[in-house]
């Protein structure tokens, strides 16, 4: 009678690899390597192979043959090119490939001074800093959706909120210029992350480089990188340019998420100061005067989605040893490239959204006269035309809150007799009392830098167009 694992070992093998191996791991790390690795693998053995020559470890009728079978077997349709387990994964494949065209020995000279390990840190960092080029660029042309939306609405008046209260007046185009400067400094660090992950490790070989006369400098030149990851050790071991690019994408949609839940309060019928386009909402199946801004619910989501991608690289590589480990190779890129596919949904469609979408400025108006918001300015006119000191002023504009609340009015429908009775020891005239209730006049007075006057925040978004 069998054991349990004799049982076992009969269908799953003895020798590697064995079948629970190679289901659960070398056939999900293969299609893993061959949707995302594919391009940068032979674009290495290209430039590998031609700088071998070029410092005569080649020669040059060897290089000639290598490069020849390397472009053929790169034609080859990666779709189609299935998991065998006679390869351990892609990269011993596509030897074998070249190996069959010019031969095991001649083939097997292409890795002279070249490891797995500056091989795959290196084809990390080409598909890494392609996914940040994007990125970039696409949230580039949001920023542009958010200025020209903003250059739109520099007359709009609407409530600003603290502690998701209505504050005080503002307008859409200095909220919307608000979000495009966070915006601004995301992108910021999205550059930085990809100057960071933009290094060659080729030459590093394993981690102590080579005996062999290697011009690691001509590598770095041949990939596209900016420079060199100069100490081998570094270059093999470091971890930082896969958690700053983790940590440039999640602080991009974990911000882009906030502003896309205010969107969301804004776009309620409740609320109704975004109207999203036809082309980006769905109507509830049983309710027909629903109007569901799904595109952006969708990319809140997503967003949330995204950064957690990027968390899941932070806390892959938290505490792993400072080397040549798998923790940051096979099972972690994935989570990089998932989080930066999905961050580029997000943009583009919030791209679209903005660009597309209408304001309500009556209603927004009407939202900035209620509340009470613009009582600020009652202790303001009263410190700056009446001498009153500001705490006291303060105290006399919580009086005059805290009355019209009891009496369930907005300030615009007290009379100025009313007011002048309540502030007892001042007196306002007409002029002074209709500007104070207009949030017209609130947001011209806030003329200083960065304010939401008019021309104030005119004068930003030129300067950032």
């Amino acid at each position: 009678m069998h054991t349990l694992r004799e049982t076992f070992e009969q269908t799953d093998g003895l020798s590697f690899p064995g079948k629970t191996y190679m289901e659960e791991l070398l056939k999900p790390v293969f299609y893993d390597q061959r949707e995302h690795l594919f391009g940068a693998m032979f674009m290495i053995h290209k430039a590998h192979t031609t700088m071998l020559a070029e410092q005569g470890i080649l020669e040059i009728a060897e290089a000639d043959k290598i490069l020849d079978a390397v472009y053929k077997v790169e034609k080859m349709d990666k779709d189609e090119i299935e998991y065998s387990p006679s390869y351990e994964d892609l990269f011993f494949l596509v030897e074998s490939r070249i190996g069959e065209l010019i031969g095991e020995e001649l083939a097997g000279k292409m890795h002279i001074a070249k490891s797995r390990n500056d091989m795959g840190e290196a084809m990390y960092r080409i598909v890494l800093r392609d996914y940040l080029n994007e990125t970039v660029k696409q949230a580039e042309k949001l920023c542009e959706a958010i200025l020209y939306q903003a250059e739109n609405h520099v007359l709009s008046i609407m409530p600003a909120h603290t502690h998701t209260q209505p504050a005080q007046p503002t307008t859409f185009g200095h909220y919307l210029a608000a979000i495009y400067d966070n915006l601004q400094r995301d992108i910021n660090r999205l550059k930085r992350a990809y100057q960071t992950v933009n290094k060659s490790p080729m030459g590093a070989a394993a981690i102590t480089t080579s005996g062999f006369p290697i011009n690691r400098e001509r590598m770095v030149e041949l990939l596209g990188f900016d420079g060199l990851i100069e100490n081998s050790y570094d270059a093999i071991a470091a971890g930082d340019y896969l958690t700053e690019a983790a940590q440039s994408l999640i602080g991009l949609m974990t911000n882009i998420g906030r502003w896309l839940q205010e969107f969301l309060r804004m776009a309620s019928r409740e609320v109704g100061l975004i109207k999203v386009s036809d082309a980006y909402v769905q109507i509830s199946s049983i309710m027909p005067q629903k109007r569901n801004p799904v595109s952006i619910e969708h990319s809140r989501a997503v967003a949330s989605s995204a950064a957690s991608e990027g968390m899941a690289v932070i806390h892959m590589i938290h505490n792993t040893p400072y080397g040549d480990i798998n923790d940051t190779e096979d099972d972690l890129q994935p989570h990089l490239y998932k989080g930066f596919r999905k961050a580029l949904r997000v943009l583009k469609l919030m791209h679209a959204v903005v660009l597309t979408m209408d304001f309500n400025k009556e209603r927004a108006y009407q939202q900035a006269k209620e509340n009470m918001i613009t009582i600020t300015e009652l202790a303001d006119v009263l410190t700056r035309d009446h001498g009153i000191s500001f705490r006291k002023a303060h105290r006399k504009a919580s009086v005059i809150a805290k009355k019209a609340t009891a009496d369930g009015k907005e300030l615009y429908e007290i009379s100025l007799k009313v007011i002048n009775k309540w502030l007892e020891d001042v007196s306002l005239n007409e002029k002074e009392w209709k500007e104070i209730t207009d949030p017209y006049y609130f947001v011209y007075r806030r003329d200083r830098t960065g304010g939401p006057n008019p021309d104030v925040v005119r004068d930003m978004i030129e300067e950032r167009k």
